[in-house]
């Protein structure tokens, strides 16, 4: 699979398309991906997204990808080195320092588009119209100080709605989308996402939700919010000051002695090892 590399820390690709030129491929940076116009279905890991007018996608370099367009689109990359969120001389405790590196650390879980409020959606977009403004005069000593602030401001808008714990009404389609979606949105709550709760919420019978989404992703119910959740907890444990019985606790385990146990037999090590070897 081809790897794009980026041989700046920062670039704008801004386009429109018909067809999309580029066959499924990696990165060695990230990427806020911007639909202004247009729809069709975006691939991202083996997963099936619709895309459509205000979505923002965020790609890690381990993530792939292809666009199949069914209406001529309008797309914004924003292409990024990880280094260019690293100031030195910036007091190393800043707040909004952990929640870029967790948001970055999680981009490479499959999902679709990041932000489904209009007005969050109209922010970044204003934020990108300003961005690209600037980029103009990428020459300029200022520069590299306001494109930071605008970048730093959209992935905090970003990690804000990732992140959020406000509880959203699913799409009860058919969609492998929006079981996703549920699944994202209630990671810290076990008790929706067994297989019981999610057959009743997308109206299934508990065993054909099972069967569709592993035809649908390739892996597993169970699977897939296990390992969604072993990722986040990877980034709690690098990212953050909480204790192992507090990230238990944030994510619904019964005790330490459980996270413990889980974590280890999907990554190998226990969540102590983990952390003091990062």
């Amino acid at each position: 699979m081809k790897r794009y590399i980026l041989h700046t820390p920062f670039n704008i690709y801004h386009f429109e398309a018909t067809t999309w030129m580029h066959a499924v491929h990696k990165h060695t940076y990230f990427e806020i991906i911007f639909i202004l116009k247009g729809h069709g279905i975006h691939n991202i890991n083996g997963n099936t997204f619709i895309y459509s007018e205000g979505d923002v996608f965020l790609l890690g370099p381990e993530d792939y990808h292809d666009f199949a367009i069914q209406e001529v689109t309008e797309f914004c990359f924003i292409r990024f080195n990880e280094s260019i969120q690293k100031h030195p001389a910036e007091e190393k405790d800043t707040p909004w320092q952990p929640i870029i590196k967790t948001l970055l650390t999680t981009a490479s879980q499959s999902r679709g588009t990041l932000v489904a409020d209009k007005q969050e959606k109209q922010k970044l977009h204003h934020l990108l119209t300003v961005l690209e403004e600037e980029y103009k005069r990428e020459q300029s000593p200022y520069f590299a100080i306001i494109r930071d602030s605008l970048l730093r401001s959209m992935l905090m808008i970003l990690a804000r709605n990732l992140f959020s714990q406000t509880p959203a009404s699913p799409q009860t389609n058919d969609s492998v989308e929006a079981i996703l979606m549920y699944i994202r949105q209630h990671i810290y709550q076990p008790g929706r996402l067994t297989i019981d709760h999610l057959a009743d919420v997308f109206h299934y019978a508990p065993a054909y939700i099972s069967l569709f989404f592993k035809k649908q992703t390739g892996e597993s119910l169970k699977q897939y919010i296990i390992k969604h959740r072993i990722k986040l907890i990877e980034a709690r444990l690098l990212y953050s000051p909480l204790t192992l019985a507090q990230i238990a606790d944030e994510f619904g385990y019964t005790d330490e002695s459980h996270l413990c146990k889980q974590f280890r037999k999907y990554t190998g090590s226990t969540p102590s090892a983990f952390r003091k070897r990062a």
